[in-house]
């Protein structure tokens, strides 16, 4: 069993950050865990990366703090009356261990603490999901920018959408990041539709 670990993080909410962790912890065989569950309704996405990884229940660990309001954790909390300690948030010892955070990399988890900063603690790899839309290029290069100045060591890129080549070259290129690969938007999304896509366009080794 693979000793590797890593924190998925992206550019933006919304853009496929819990579907690629989906595909990469099942594809490891691993642990998935999500520090910070903000907001309920629709099931949580630990419920959807359980769903598209196949992963037996006791490999997807349960989250530090499940708040009802889907918005930024730290207002989620304050919503709920609830006090996120950042001492509790620390990485479980499972390995291979994927933990995906909440929307952004500069995301608050605190009203002093952001996702970046427990990044920076953790000193685990970090996979960037970026979309391959419109405005990528500077929303990747800014988290990139972000991530390095709290000296967290970045696996690489990986993007989620249509191809195109120039804006994921340029991103890799200027970013100074190894690209990943990308996973195609799915007509279909399972289990099965999920890791064939994810064996066809990323290389497993890149992740061990």
């Amino acid at each position: 069993m693979s000793d590797f670990s890593c924190v998925v993080t992206g550019t933006d909410t919304d853009i496929g950050k819990t579907v690629f962790a989906a595909a990469l912890v099942g594809a490891l065989g691993g642990y998935y865990w999500k520090p910070v569950q903000a907001g309920l309704d629709g099931g949580s996405d630990a419920e959807r990366v359980a769903a598209l990884s196949g992963l037996a229940p006791e490999r997807v660990l349960p989250e530090a703090y499940r708040l009802a309001t889907p918005c930024s954790p730290h207002r989620a909390a304050e919503l709920d009356g609830v006090t996120i300690d950042p001492a509790r948030l620390e990485p479980p010892a499972q390995r291979p261990l994927v933990i995906e955070g909440a929307g952004g990399a500069l995301v608050p988890v605190t009203p002093d603490v952001l996702f970046a900063d427990l990044f920076a603690r953790w000193q685990l790899p970090v996979v960037i999901v970026a979309p391959t839309g419109l405005g990528t290029i500077n929303h990747s290069l800014l988290t990139i920018e972000a991530l390095r100045a709290r000296r967290v060591p970045i696996l690489g890129i990986a993007f989620v959408g249509d191809a195109v080549e120039d804006s994921e070259a340029t991103i890799a290129r200027l970013g100074q990041v190894k690209r990943l690969g990308r996973l195609p938007l799915l007509s279909t999304l399972d289990r099965e539709t999920l890791a064939r896509a994810f064996a066809a366009n990323f290389a497993l080794d890149d992740f061990r």
